[in-house]
């Protein structure tokens, strides 16, 4: 890995950051070790790098429990508390299910449909080929035809 300081402890999350915003996903499940891991490296992660936001893609977890609910929850939690909005996207279906079943409620955590949803929602925006400024646009997006 080209940039150690920039993975978890654990070596298995890598947390990268876009402008003032840190996003990370969770690989598989997350177990004890993991989870003191992500929270020791983003909450460093947020001071350091001044984030503003950060983005944590849960798209591929299948199975949740009661302790990663819990996790997800504090590291909300502590962001907030430095300063920096958590959204939590890619929440499957059963997931979504099981929290429901379990009666669990990620109180103080702010979800989104997918990453994209998520990004949009911290602020970030998709920028298509033909929007971007060029030789050929007015700088808005627009495009102009020469006359």
């Amino acid at each position: 890995m080209p940039y150690p300081e920039h993975a978890a402890s654990a070596g298995t999350l890598p947390i990268l950051r876009l402008g003032d915003t840190l996003v990370t996903g969770l690989l598989s499940e997350l177990d004890d070790t993991t989870a003191m891991a992500l929270a020791d490296e983003l909450t460093t992660r947020i001071v350091s790098d001044r984030a503003r936001g950060v983005l944590l893609d849960i798209s591929r977890v299948e199975i949740i429990d009661s302790f990663v609910a819990r996790a997800l929850m504090e590291l909300s939690t502590m962001a907030q508390l430095l300063g920096a909005r958590v959204i939590v996207a890619g929440m499957r279906p059963p997931v979504a299910i099981t929290l429901v079943e379990l009666g669990i409620e990620l109180t103080g955590v702010e979800t989104a449909l997918n990453a994209e949803a998520g990004m949009a929602a911290l602020g970030w925006r998709q920028t298509w080929e033909g929007d971007r400024p060029g030789p050929h646009s007015d700088g808005d997006g627009e495009r102009v035809t020469e006359e």
